[in-house]
């Protein structure tokens, strides 16, 4: 069944002015234009940010939803995978974010635009942990795009996490996936959203 509503879940330090979510915003309104997208900017605090996406999608249909989630969003979006039995791609998805980001905590700028700023508490750890989740029940309803090139995750770790699960190791690459271009019509073709042409 095609996905009629796609959620996207940026990384850490990250908006939805991403190269990522841009690039699929664009797919989306061109060659899916009935598709509802939501690429919501996601608080420095997790515990709101899961709240936040989890009431968003409240009323969307469960067997007719995918989301994306991108290095720290991929860890969201594995719980709301977990959460709801969608399906999900995640791009080098975050698997122990609560250990990286606590060497992150203090003043923070957002990439892709450095006058913008935050603080990242030492409280957001602990909600981080408390995200955490076991194996996934559908792990055949994932896709993980992951990078042996990634510059900050481990791609061993980052393919441990999801056994069960389609994955596409690309030899080389980085953190950023700097060729998402050249990989989005495999992500939409795992949501069901194959149009020819793309």
């Amino acid at each position: 069944m095609p996905t009629t509503h796609l959620l996207y879940l940026h990384g850490f330090r990250s908006s939805p002015q991403s190269a990522k979510a841009r690039l699929t915003a664009a797919r989306i309104a061109r060659d899916h234009p009935e598709v509802v997208w939501w690429c919501p900017q996601l608080p420095p605090s997790p515990r709101a940010a899961m709240e936040g996406v989890m009431q968003g999608i409240a009323s969307w249909p469960r067997d007719r939803m995918g989301v994306i989630g991108s290095s720290l969003g991929g860890f969201y979006a594995t719980g709301v995978a977990i959460e709801t039995g969608c399906r999900a791609v995640l791009l080098n998805p975050a698997v122990d974010p609560a250990r990286d980001l606590a060497r992150h905590i203090g003043e923070q700028t957002v990439w892709h635009d450095p006058s913008q700023h935050f603080y990242f508490e030492p409280r957001y750890v602990d909600e981080l942990r408390a995200l955490e989740r076991g194996p996934l029940p559908h792990p055949e309803r994932v896709l993980a795009i992951v990078a042996k090139g990634d510059e900050v995750l481990d791609w061993r770790e980052m393919v441990g996490r999801y056994p069960g699960s389609a994955i596409e190791l690309i030899e080389g690459g980085d953190h950023a996936i700097s060729d998402f271009d050249q990989r989005l019509g495999r992500v939409l073709d795992f949501l069901g959203l194959d149009r020819p042409g793309r």
